[in-house]
């Protein structure tokens, strides 16, 4: 189960206007800006959930994946994930998750795939027997035979990001927190990786936290879905409840497509 609680996160910043004077004057007086990324953020997720997490650039959404899988430490409140807090028991904690960011890579670049598998085999201590299991099946699923001896370096954005969900998966974490993870990919390939995520869930009852603009994979995933705006919790529910916020906030009945009602939604409840 994931319980966070008044979680609350802000960045400080530092801002200059441009030109080689202003970076002079930078050296003696910064100016400062603290940006609030997270205000009193509170939900719960139960276990086997697959869970839309969705919201504008800028909205908090990464900063909440981080807080779960250990990364960051918020200022205050409470987040509790298998009856542990995240960034307190990290090691024991990275053994139960697996974590895909789209913009951010767990696989070492010039090597090949099937090497940078091994390498984190011996770093989450996976049992031989449960390694070469979990590595054929999730070969075979993801389509990754041709690609295991091919370099990292050399793969496309949506080859790789194929290889980048199979090593988050290795070890069998009970949840599995994805960031924009079909960016890049192909029509066959995006619906070859729901179709993974999905049998997962099903079969292992992984709990899955999807943070994605393509609202797509939201609806073909996900029952339940959670809102951020500007760092507070606007909305947890169903995909229908999505739809009649929106109803409520234009005065009818949405009948757009789901990216469209929920483009509707950002501007009404005014977090773009």
């Amino acid at each position: 189960m994931i319980t966070m609680e008044g979680i609350c996160k802000s960045y400080r910043i530092a801002k200059r206007n441009a030109g080689l004077k202003e970076a002079c004057k930078s050296l003696f007086h910064r100016e400062n800006e603290t940006i609030e990324a997270l205000s009193d953020v509170s939900f719960t997720i139960e276990d086997g959930e697959m869970v839309g997490y969705i919201g504008p650039n800028g909205a908090g959404k990464s900063s909440t994946i981080k807080i779960l899988s250990g990364i960051l430490t918020p200022d205050s409140g409470s987040c509790i994930v298998n009856g542990r807090t995240p960034w307190k028991d990290r090691i024991a904690h990275v053994r139960e998750i697996g974590v895909v960011f789209g913009q951010r890579s767990q696989l070492w670049w010039d090597i090949p795939v099937i090497d940078s598998f091994e390498l984190i085999k011996e770093i989450y201590s996976v049992e031989a027997h449960d390694y070469h299991h979990n590595l054929e099946e999730l070969t075979e699923m993801l389509n990754l035979k041709e690609l295991l001896r091919t370099p990292v370096r050399q793969l496309s954005l949506g080859q790789r990001m194929r290889c980048e969900i199979a090593a988050s998966l290795l070890h069998n974490p009970g949840i599995l927190f994805l960031d924009e993870p079909t960016i890049g990919l192909d029509a066959v390939s995006k619906l070859a990786v729901r179709d993974f995520i999905k049998k997962r869930n099903r079969e292992y009852g992984t709990t899955v936290i999807l943070t994605t603009h393509d609202m797509q994979d939201i609806a073909a995933l996900t029952n339940r879905v959670i809102l951020i705006g500007k760092g507070r919790l606007l909305l947890d529910g169903t995909l229908d409840t999505l739809r009649q916020q929106a109803a409520d906030l234009e005065g009818g009945e949405p009948s757009e497509e789901l990216d469209k009602i929920v483009a509707k939604l950002y501007r009404g409840l005014d977090i773009l």
